[in-house]
Formats: C-alpha cells, structure tokens, sequence
C-alpha cells in the first residue's frame, strides 16, 4: 500500500503573535511544530504499513525551514519526503494550496491512500484535504475516527458526525481526514532522528511538478486575509433582568445591546 501524507508546519499556538502593519503572523523567532493533526494522520499511515506493508511519503509546503517537520515524520518512521518550497507559492490561498499539493501528488506517481489531519490549528479551515481529492478526482471521507477494514480495493472507516458516527466505504485511490480520536502518535525514535538527518529531501518548485503560475500564489487565489488582529480582551458583563411575562422586553434588550457591540 502506497500512502501519502500532507503535513503542514505551524507556529506554536502559545507563541502566535500578528504584525499590524502587515496584518499577518510573524514567524521570524517563532517556535514551529508539526500541526498536531496531522501527527494522526503520520501515526495511522505507519499502522497501515506495518499491517499491509508498502511505503509511506510525507509531503508539505512552506518555506525552507518546514524540512524540520518532514524530518520529524522521518523520524517517527516514514519512508521518503518532499518540500514544495518556492517564493512563488508565496500568498497561496487553500484552493491554490490545494492544487500544488494535488500536483505534487501527481508527479509522485501511484498512490492507494492520500491521509490529512482534520484541520491546521493557525487556519482551521479544513478545506485542502476535500479540494485535494476534488482536484485529482478520487473519493474524499472527512473526519475518520476508524479505519475499520482495509482490502486490496478499498477500506471501509467510520466518519465522525454531530451524532455518532457514519461507516462508509471508498476504493482506491482515495483521500480521508483523520481526526485525534483515531489513535496515539508515537514519538520520533533516535535510530528515526540520525536517518532523519541524513536523509536527501528534494525541494520542489513550480516547474518540477508542472503548475501552472497562474493558478498559484496571489494571482492563482480567488480568497486572501484582508484583515487580521488580535481581540481586545474585556471584562465584566451586561446582565438583563426579568420574568415570563415581560421576556419580550428582556429579548428587545438582549438585542439593543448586541447591535451596540457589532457597531
């Protein structure tokens, strides 16, 4: 079983600080981490090797230093990676994201399972794991608590919902999203962090997996952050005050007040 997993480097969620002036997060001198889901979808894509076997390829964008987070995979077991690392990604929304991983995907060559974390904690969008697979044209199952059955067709897992749980079925090729309820990552071994460290990890551009410009970056982003501050923090609270009979009144307040705040 050939396994692909897209990871993301994040700022660490206590260090996040914004640049007025910019109005984007400042990551010089900020601690990064692998996003956490995405340890989930890491840990579930090496318990499938080691029941059906095969390989298992870890894959991120981001700038040159997100090589620490595919290393970290490395050391916790995966077999290959690949940074897709260029200034002209730069600006990138999901949709565009979404297509140069597909791209990436795609010059990779076979795959049977492609596996994401749920969400990134700095976006929390969680909408390039169902474009990805919209992209290459394969069967998409978000939020995955369990991978109930695997056989040389398809796997059977159980989606999370509002209200318990869905089990579905998807053939191969496929995409799924996994969720931390799935299972307990391991920690990256010494042996894994010297292989790590050794290993090559080839940095992709545009060119080597065939983008075309215009669909990536700023211009190839129908989306983009026009705004972004931290909230003021306040204290203290409004309280409104009355009974059965007169609740009408006390909702007519509720409102007035909630106006004022959005104003």
């Amino acid at each position: 079983m050939n396994i692909i997993v897209c990871i993301k480097q994040v700022p660490d969620t206590t260090d996040v600080k914004i640049n007025p002036q910019t109005n984007t997060l400042e990551r010089d001198g900020v601690r990064t981490i692998v996003n956490p889901f995405d340890l989930f979808a890491i840990e579930e894509a090496l318990r499938l090797k080691a029941a059906h076997g095969g390989k298992v390829t870890i894959i991120t964008m981001g700038p040159p230093q997100a090589k620490c987070a595919l290393e970290e995979a490395i050391a916790m077991g995966a077999d290959d990676a690949r940074l897709i690392s260029d200034r002209a990604f730069a600006g990138s929304d999901t949709l565009a994201t979404s297509y140069i991983l597909s791209k990436t995907v795609s010059s990779i060559g076979s795959y049977d399972l492609i596996l994401c974390g749920k969400q990134a904690v700095d976006g929390d969008t969680a909408q390039v794991g169902p474009e990805m697979a919209v992209h290459l044209g394969i069967p998409q199952v978000m939020f995955v608590r369990r991978i109930a059955s695997v056989d040389a067709k398809d796997l059977v897992v159980e989606r999370m919902t509002e209200h318990g749980y869905d089990r579905v079925k998807a053939p191969f090729p496929c995409l799924i999203s996994v969720v931390k309820d799935i299972n307990t990552p391991r920690p990256p071994s010494f042996q894994g962090r010297m292989r790590a460290k050794r290993m090559e990890i080839p940095v992709l551009s545009p060119a080597d997996i065939g983008c075309e410009e215009e669909r990536i970056g700023l211009d190839g982003s129908p989306t983009w952050v026009e705004r972004i501050f931290a909230p003021h923090a306040r204290s203290g609270c409004t309280a409104a005050e009355g009974t059965t009979e007169n609740i009408r009144d006390v909702a007519e307040k509720i409102e007035a007040k909630l106006e004022h705040i959005w104003e």
